[in-house]
């Protein structure tokens, strides 16, 4: 089944095989690799084509240009998409399939981060099994600057790689990390020198795709086993998120963002 075609639909997603690695780029520079609407629905169809291609043993994530890996989701989108409550749903379903499908993908995945990695960016790179990283990146996960209702599954992730302590911290803060934080805490796997990049993710590539295939598929199912939540009280999450994309402050952090200056919340 080797030499499937990967266009991905939008220009936005640069998608191409190198061996037995199958390269998924974001491809936004002009905004830091925001997320649009067509750059998260372009992710699903790229994976249910790798998951039947036996020549693609592993996936690995980057963005464009080298300034940034993902840089949160495209806001400028967000007046049509996100304004309404039915957009608002749209939005997130379609957010939610693409992280839960690179999560759920039975192949190994990397994520390979140069630059800004914030917001949607770290759902992005979380949802990977390992992360590489270059020394000049930064991670933030701004929800609490915006507003938003930040989803289970991408809180269960981040608790899960760092702990309660540090998912805590990134998360009531929303403060930048450097690369050499991000790794003390386990946010990602190992750095290196940007020129050095390359070289780290093609050492990782190389052990993974001459790995067994059945004993990788098997190891990493029984990962995702392990550290199932059990009896979580989803329904309350549900409504808890809601409750934030509903409320006042919610809108308020989306013109604050708009015209460039600090959000007044009042917690309604």
């Amino acid at each position: 089944m080797n030499g499937m075609s990967y266009a991905s639909g939008t220009e936005r997603v640069k998608a191409w095989t190198d061996g037995a690695v199958l390269h998924i780029r974001f491809n936004n520079p002009a905004k830091h690799n925001a997320l649009s609407v067509d750059m998260w629905q372009a992710v699903p169809a790229l994976l249910a084509r790798a998951a039947g291609d036996d020549g693609v043993r592993v996936v690995v994530f980057s963005g464009e240009g080298g300034k940034a890996f993902v840089s949160g989701a495209d806001i400028s989108q967000f007046e049509d998409m996100r304004a309404a409550k039915e957009a608002v749903k749209k939005y997130e379903e379609m957010a939610e399939a693409a992280l839960e499908g690179i999560y759920e993908f039975g192949k190994p995945t990397i994520a390979c981060i140069a630059g800004y990695c914030i917001g949607g960016g770290v759902n992005v790179a979380i949802s990977c099994d390992i992360r590489v990283a270059s020394t000049n990146s930064t991670f933030s996960v701004p929800a609490t600057r915006l507003g938003l209702g930040y989803r289970f599954s991408a809180m269960k992730n981040l608790t899960d790689l760092v702990g309660p302590g540090h998912a805590k911290d990134i998360f009531f803060t929303a403060r930048r990390l450097d690369a050499a934080e991000a790794l003390r805490i386990g946010l990602v796997n190992r750095v290196a020198e940007p020129e050095a990049l390359d070289a780290l993710l093609a050492e990782y590539t190389s052990a993974i795709s001459t790995g067994a295939p059945l004993t990788i598929k098997a190891g990493k199912r029984i990962i995702r086993e392990v550290l199932k939540a059990d009896g979580a009280d989803m329904e309350l999450a549900r409504q808890l998120i809601l409750d934030c994309f509903e409320s006042e402050d919610y809108i308020e952090g989306r013109r604050a963002f708009m015209e460039k200056r600090k959000p007044v919340f009042k917690g309604k």
